[in-house]
């Protein structure tokens, strides 16, 4: 592949841990206090499992199972992009911190609706929801994201897609003993080759 090819799918915007630290932190300092919550779960669910937006938003607290501790992702809500074939049935295991803080959010949540994450005036939240929410974040916490080409963004460069990002990033330089392969598993790539080509410039060597 040529390599201006190889750029264009490169991961091009991503945080490090303390940064996600840092934009769950700044969900408690701003907005709806019955949003605050729901907030820090939609950040803290996306970094745990690279969930795609258009999957996160989907996804149903009956998918939750073993105590929060699993999430099941049925093939009709994956979206695996830039196909849009459904892949079979996953069932994703969830961080201990994860685990307590969905336990926490739903014993308060302030609507009751199928959905996991509902909005204010909908019983689920859309995508451009949960960007719009990132973008508020990101900007109360004064992130500035780390781009591909070695400079630093702003808030508006926060998307669900950047945490996505930022779970591969996590997994090879923040945890041990992980592989090119582990990525591959969590973040769902049909490929190995995938997982290559758009994480690679993030191993640190």
């Amino acid at each position: 592949m040529p390599e201006n090819a190889n750029s264009k799918v490169r991961a091009k915007v991503w945080l490090t841990p303390d940064q996600v630290d840092a934009l769950r932190t700044a969900c408690y300092e701003g907005g709806a206090s019955y949003l605050q919550q729901r907030n820090e779960a939609i950040i803290a669910l996306t970094y745990d499992t690279g969930l795609r937006v258009g999957e996160l938003v989907d996804v149903d607290v009956e998918m939750l199972r073993e105590g929060n501790s699993e999430l099941y992702l049925p093939g009709h809500i994956q979206k695996d992009y830039p196909n849009e074939s459904s892949p079979g049935p996953v069932t994703m295991e969830l961080s201990t911190d994860v685990t307590r803080l969905l336990s926490s959010y739903l014993n308060s949540r302030w609507k009751e609706s199928p959905a996991l994450f509902p909005a204010r005036s909908s019983d689920r939240i859309t995508t451009q929801g949960v960007r719009n929410m990132l973008h508020k974040v990101a900007e109360t916490a004064s992130i500035r994201p780390y781009l591909v080409d070695g400079s630093r963004g702003d808030a508006e460069d926060v998307t669900p897609h950047a945490l996505r990002h930022s779970v591969a990033y996590r997994m090879m330089n923040a945890e041990d003993e992980n592989t090119l392969y582990d990525v591959r598993n969590r973040l769902r790539h049909r490929s190995i080759q995938t997982t290559e080509r758009v994480y690679d410039h993030l191993i640190k060597v």
